[in-house]
């Protein structure tokens, strides 16, 4: 605006805002800040206050329905269970379809304690879980794999970039916070009240089900699993310090999450410690970022899918003439034995092996006992205005211990013929050890109409986990409930040892050209040493992604309506590699013989990378400074799918491996928002 001085000595000049050039900036791959006109994929930005409004013991569920394009199925495992996140469907068969997670830039290794199936019903917990909301500033959802194409094998089903906070300069603040929850379960199946137990209206035929004589009056007790069920809670607390200086920085956070399960007998308890230090040194030119956590978990009873050790299988199948009332006395004193042994006239309910469901869940309970440990530190050094460096480097490791115990009188299926009882101990140890280095270049040319975004680095992310474990039955000569290693059936006892590392070492670079603040060109490639290749064909794999953004905005004079507007269009090929053990000769170990065993699959000849292939189309917009719309079309092909058929016997092998198949996955994201 040019204002002609004259005679003039006082001006009044009232400056405008304008949506159009507010530069957001937004945490893309690799921890780095891209202006968010610049980008030709979707990203979406998710607010702190989003996952702490309404708090969830496992952060990622307060996702829910928060962001397009994502799914996020829990699990049955209760409070602290992990969750299933899927961007834009599942594309791979065989392999995980799990969303990455990144913190601060540092892809994290999501480790779960694994779940039961069929036959068990040890429910699950996961690393992402062991997060404290409360120490997260913001999140990134990119969920197609040309948003985030510099991480590698997880690339291709999207990333979480989780931003967590640092101390503010200048101020001293302390806050705390509580928040309580109670639950209930949210809807129930009906049940039927005329006919009580046995089959073909007979009471005989079947101790489980209710479809047998009609019920009269009096005889029907109306229960429902509701009288099984108690209320739970979820309480948290947190207390957060803040503060520091121009020149260093400091936070501190302690959290509490307990909690109690609908489920009885069933509780969550995590207890987080956080340490974070900014330092500047140099005239700022040199920046000293180094971060502490420490996670204390212990959880009982999180009971996933299953039906042996599962109480919901009984409470849901609880005969209907029945008196529950009676099966909530679980325990009875026999004096022959002198001990309390479980009550459950109702019987195992054939192949289902039914106990009573409180005997279950105070009677045969499982405990995971749990620490963990992270440590990082960033380092970046300014150059030149325009030209920096920068180093990561994490470690993040975490032991847990599993028990499970059941008491004499449990069913003697699970208890492997013992009267007295059975034990099981699990040992689990996890590492992940991350680093990388990065040359960055921010430069603008020709007076600022081209500008010059450039990454270039290196890294490795090595991960391992072993486990050992020890079960067996109580030796009927033992003391009954005497749940130690050393008073297990020594012929009947069981001792296994599990454990693998993976390595990937990679080579990456990003490069993003910009002309006039309106166009921009971005191409990323990375090269990717997976030690699961070894052995194989193919030593490692090359993948790279190609973006265009256009701001018609700032090319041409639009209505006032269209505040802004981007028009995006990307491609990437991401590589995935096949599972661990497929080129090296296995030969499995049979705990019951006690005893190697050959290798059951054909020599393998030719196997190579999966392979993700991603087309995205999409406009962003604001129009009328407010309302904010976003909307991609997408295409995903996923091709080298990895499968395990079985063989004829004359081979001498059981089965192969064979490389075929082809997922595709396409759709429409669309979101609408109001607000800056």
């Amino acid at each position: 605006v040019v204002v002609a001085v004259g005679s003039r000595t006082v001006f009044n000049i009232t400056l405008k805002e304008s949506a159009a050039e507010i530069e957001q900036v937004v945490v893309t791959a690799l921890g780095i800040k891209r202006q968010e006109k610049a980008l030709s994929y979707n990203v979406q930005q998710v607010k702190s206050s989003a996952i702490t409004d309404v708090k969830d013991a496992n952060f990622i569920n307060s996702l829910s329905g928060k962001v397009a394009g994502i799914t996020i199925n829990t699990s049955s495992s209760g409070v602290g269970g992990a969750s299933k996140v899927v961007m834009r469907g599942n594309k791979s068969i065989t392999q995980s379809s799990n969303a990455l997670y990144v913190i601060d830039g540092i892809p994290m290794y999501n480790v779960s304690n694994g779940g039961d199936t069929e036959f068990g019903s040890r429910g699950a917990t996961e690393a992402i879980a062991d997060l404290n909301p409360e120490d997260i500033e913001s999140m990134s959802v990119l969920t197609g794999a040309s948003a985030a194409a510099l991480y590698g094998s997880s690339a291709a089903n999207g990333a979480i970039m989780i931003t967590t906070k640092k101390g503010q300069a200048g101020t001293f603040s302390a806050s705390y916070s509580n928040h309580t929850d109670f639950l209930k379960p949210f809807v129930m199946p009906k049940f039927q009240n005329r006919y009580g137990t046995g089959s073909y209206g007979k009471s005989s035929g079947s101790p489980i089900y209710s479809w047998g004589e009609k019920l009269t009056d009096a005889a029907r007790t109306g229960y429902t699993p509701d009288d099984f069920f108690e209320t739970g809670y979820v309480t948290t607390n947190s207390v957060t310090l803040s503060g520091g200086t121009e020149k260093n920085q400091m936070f501190f956070s302690a959290a509490s999450v307990n909690s109690e399960g609908i489920v009885p007998n069933n509780l969550y308890d995590r207890y987080n410690f956080t340490f974070r230090n900014t330092s500047h040194f140099l005239k700022d030119r040199l920046r000293v970022d180094v971060g502490a956590n420490y996670v204390v978990q212990k959880d009982q009873n999180m009971t996933n899918q299953g039906v042996y050790s599962n109480p919901l299988v009984s409470a849901y199948l609880f005969p209907r003439g029945d008196s529950f009332e009676a099966a909530k006395i679980f325990e009875r004193w026999d004096p022959a034995r002198k001990i309390a042994v479980q009550y459950w006239p109702q019987g195992e309910g054939g192949d289902l092996r039914m106990q009573n469901p409180y005997w279950i869940a105070y009677r045969n309970p499982r405990n995971t006992d749990k620490k963990r440990y992270m440590a990082n530190v960033s380092i970046a050094f300014d150059i030149l205005p325009w030209l920096n460096v920068s180093g990561r480097a994490k470690i993040d490791n975490t032991n847990s211990i599993f028990t499970q115990k059941l008491y004499a009188s449990s069913n003697t299926t699970i208890t492997e013929g013992s009267t007295q009882g059975h034990y099981t101990e699990i040992r689990n140890t996890d590492e992940q050890i991350y680093a990388d280095v990065m040359v960055n270049i921010n430069k603008t040319f020709a007076d600022n109409k081209f500008s010059l975004v450039a990454n270039v680095g290196a890294s490795v992310n090595d991960t391992k986990s072993k486990e050992l474990s020890y079960r067996g039955p109580i030796r009927e000569v033992g003391i009954p409930n005497m749940f130690t290693v050393f008073d297990l059936d020594k012929e009947k006892s069981r001792a296994q040892k599990y454990g693998w590392q993976e390595q990937t070492q990679s080579i990456f670079a990003s490069v993003e050209m910009g002309y006039k603040s309106m166009l921009y060109l971005t191409v990323t490639g990375r090269n990717d040493w997976a030690s699961q290749l070894a052995g194989s064909p193919q030593r490692s794999f090359f993948y790279p992604s190609v973006g265009l953004s256009w701001l018609p905005t700032a090319t041409f004079d639009m209505p006032e309506a269209f505040t802004y507007l981007k028009l995006r269009a990307s491609f990437s090929s991401v590589g995935i590699p096949f599972p661990r053990f497929l080129t090296t000769p296995t030969y499995p170990y049979d705990e019951t013989n006690q005893q190697w065993l050959p290798t059951t699959f054909r020599p393998i000849e030719q196997l190579y990378p999966e392979r993700t292939k991603t087309w995205e189309v999409g406009i962003d917009a604001r129009l009328w400074n407010d309302l904010r719309l976003a909307a991609s079309w997408y295409r995903a092909d996923t091709n080298n799918q990895t499968f395990q058929p079985t063989v004829s016997a004359s081979s001498g092998y059981s089965s192969m491996y064979v490389q075929t198949g082809n997922v595709r996955n396409t759709g429409v994201e669309a979101s609408l928002g109001y607000g800056h």
